[in-house]
C-alpha cells in the first residue's frame, strides 16, 4: 500500500481544507428556525463579493451543472436562438443541454487552444440585425483546456453593437480563483460551482442574476419547478430556502468565504498566478507543449499539458498514480488521451505544487514519454524569481 497522502492535482474537485472540512463536521440543524436563519444571511451575502456583484446570487444543491440549466430555463423559450464559443469541453456541454431543451445554438467553432474570440462574436451579433439572438453564453475558465477567457472583452464586443442578449457565463472553474466581475462585466448570469476554487466538495452550485435576467425570467415560457429563480430568491430575502437546503455545506461554504477574505482576494488571485508560471515553466523546462497556445490567456487555474505524438496520457496518469498516488486531470472530449491536466487551485501552495512536479516529472521518465530532465528546476527557479520580485515590491 502506497504510503502518506494521495495527491489529488486534478482540476477540481480540489482538495477540501481541514477548516473546512470541521466546518461541516456538525450536526444538521433546523432549516427553518433563527440558527439556519442566520447562517443562510451570511452564506447568501458573503457569497456576492466573490461574484463581484451586489444582485442576489442564488444557490442551489447541484452541481454546476444545475446552475447551466437554471439559467436556461429561467431566461430562455423553445426556439430562442443564442450564441456560443466553442472553447473546449465544457462549452460543448453547455451547448448539448441547451439543444436539449429546444433552443437553437449557433457554435462558433473553436481549436480548443485559444479563449473566446470577441471578435467573432462581435460580427456574427451585427449581422443578427432583426436581434434573434437571446444570450451570449460563454465559459470564462474553460477547465478541459486551459485557456481563460476575456469576458470584458465580450461585453465590449457586445455593446459595439448596441446587442440586447443577455450575457450568460461560466465561472464553475475560476470563482474563487481567477478575479470574476458580474457586475463590472455586464453580466446577467454569472453561474458557478461549490468544489473548485471555494474549497468545498461538490454540491453546491451558484447563479448571479441581473435584473434584466430576472425581468427575462418573468416572461420566458420554459417550464421550471426546482429551478425557479423567483421562489429562491423571495425565500432568500429572509435567510431560507423553499426546500430543504444543504446544511452542513453551508456551513463549509461560510469557513471557505473567511479564509479567502483572510488572504485578501488580491492575495489569493496573485498565489494562483504564482504557481501557474510556475507550472508552465516547467512545462517548457521539459520541452513539452501548455496546450493553451495564447499565452496571454493562460489559465491561473491548471495547465494542460500535450504529450508527444505517439504517447498515451492516459497511461501516463495510469503510470503516475500506480507509482506515486497522485491523480491529474484527464483529457476530455477531443483531446481524450492527447493531453494531462494540473490543478493548481484552492489549497495549495509552492510545496505541494512541487511535489506534484516531482512526481510529473518521475512518472514522465517511467512512462517512457520523451522529455528533457529540468522541469522541476524550472519552476522552482520561477519560484525564486517571483519571490524576489515580491519582496522588492513589498
Amino acid at each position: 500500500m502506497t504510503q502518506g497522502p494521495h495527491f489529488l492535482q486534478i482540476p477540481g474537485p480540489s482538495p477540501v481544507p481541514e477548516r473546512i472540512q470541521r466546518a461541516i463536521d456538525r450536526q444538521v440543524i433546523d432549516h427553518r428556525g433563527p440558527d439556519f436563519q442566520k447562517l443562510g444571511h451570511e452564506a447568501l451575502e458573503g457569497i456576492k463579493p466573490i461574484f463581484g456583484t451586489t444582485q442576489p446570487v442564488i444557490i442551489y444543491p447541484a452541481s454546476g451543472t444545475g446552475a447551466w440549466e437554471a439559467a436556461i430555463v429561467n431566461t430562455l423559450s423553445a426556439g430562442d436562438r443564442v450564441l456560443m464559443a466553442e472553447t473546449g469541453q465544457f462549452a460543448t456541454l453547455w451547448q448539448n443541454l441547451a439543444a436539449r431543451w429546444g433552443v437553437t445554438v449557433d457554435f462558433l467553432p473553436g481549436d480548443w487552444r485559444h479563449g473566446v474570440d470577441a471578435a467573432a462574436i462581435e460580427a456574427r451579433l451585427a449581422d443578427d440585425k432583426s436581434h434573434t439572438i437571446k444570450a451570449v453564453m460563454v465559459v470564462h475558465n474553460e477547465t478541459s483546456t486551459g485557456c481563460l477567457s476575456d469576458i470584458a472583452a465580450v461585453r465590449k464586443a457586445m455593446n459595439a453593437v448596441k446587442h440586447p442578449a443577455l450575457l450568460m457565463v461560466d465561472t464553475i472553474s475560476s470563482l474563487g480563483s481567477a478575479p470574476v466581475k458580474h457586475d463590472g462585466w455586464g453580466a446577467d448570469v454569472t453561474v458557478s460551482g461549490s468544489q473548485k476554487g471555494l474549497m468545498l466538495p461538490p454540491g453546491l452550485s451558484f447563479t448571479a442574476v441581473s435584473p434584466k435576467a430576472l425581468a427575462a425570467s418573468k416572461t420566458n415560457t420554459l417550464p421550471r419547478a426546482y429551478w425557479d429563480w423567483q421562489e429562491m430568491i423571495a425565500f432568500n430575502a429572509k435567510g431560507f430556502f423553499p426546500y430543504t437546503p444543504a446544511s452542513t455545506l453551508l456551513y463549509g461554504l461560510r469557513e471557505a468565504l473567511i479564509m479567502l477574505n483572510e488572504e485578501g482576494l488580491e492575495n489569493v488571485f496573485a498565489r494562483h498566478q504564482h504557481l501557474a508560471a510556475a507550472c508552465r515553466a516547467a512545462v517548457r523546462g521539459w520541452g513539452l507543449d501548455v496546450l493553451c497556445a495564447d499565452p496571454k490567456v493562460t489559465s491561473p487555474i491548471l495547465t494542460g499539458i500535450l504529450m508527444p505524438a505517439g504517447h498515451d496520457a492516459d497511461n501516463f496518469r495510469k503510470v503516475a498514480l500506480e507509482n506515486f498516488n497522485i491523480s491529474y486531470g484527464a483529457g476530455l472530449g477531443k483531446v481524450a488521451g492527447k493531453v494531462f491536466r494540473i490543478g493548481h487551485l484552492g489549497d495549495c501552495n509552492e510545496l505541494t505544487l512541487m511535489a506534484a512536479l516531482c512526481a510529473t516529472e518521475m512518472s514522465l521518465t517511467l512512462a517512457g514519454v520523451p522529455h528533457k530532465a529540468g522541469g522541476v528546476a524550472a519552476a522552482m527557479a520561477s519560484f525564486t524569481e517571483d519571490n524576489k520580485k515580491l519582496r522588492l515590491s513589498a
